[in-house]
């Protein structure tokens, strides 16, 4: 007589046969599209944030870098919404790159273009991983 709980577990396949699942998660695609808008989000929350703190410390923030940091936060915003679009992944791509064009406008802004670039192509490099 088996237990009720050996009835239900799935056999257990070969990791190495054909179609089977790399990652080992139920929903990779969910995942990864999670992973995205997280960082996405975060990046929103942080550029709205740092706002006056780069006025503080950083010294004269113009009117057009202000701007900038809100149209970027609210793009991140829309673009973590969208990730299951198929072209999220580069739009979240070109944010970084224009995160790190603002740069022009005060250097504190290149700092968090290299800091969340890195972060996002951590993103893209555990999407690769787990999507194969």
């Amino acid at each position: 007589m088996s237990a009720p709980d050996e009835d239900r577990r799935e056999p257990v396949a070969d990791p190495g046969a054909p179609g089977e699942r790399r990652s080992g998660l139920r929903n990779p695609d969910k995942a990864v599209r999670g992973l995205g808008a997280g960082t996405l989000a975060l990046e929103a929350l942080v550029l709205l944030l740092a706002i006056q703190p780069i006025r503080v410390v950083g010294g004269d923030l113009s009117g057009a870098a202000i701007a900038a940091i809100v149209a970027l936060a609210v793009v991140c915003v829309l673009l973590a919404g969208r990730m299951g679009r198929p072209w999220a992944w580069q739009a979240g791509t070109a944010v970084q790159g224009l995160l790190l064009l603002s740069g022009l406008l005060h250097w504190s802004l290149l700092a968090l273009g290299i800091i969340f670039g890195l972060v996002w192509a951590y993103a893209l490099h555990v999407r690769r991983v787990i999507l194969g």
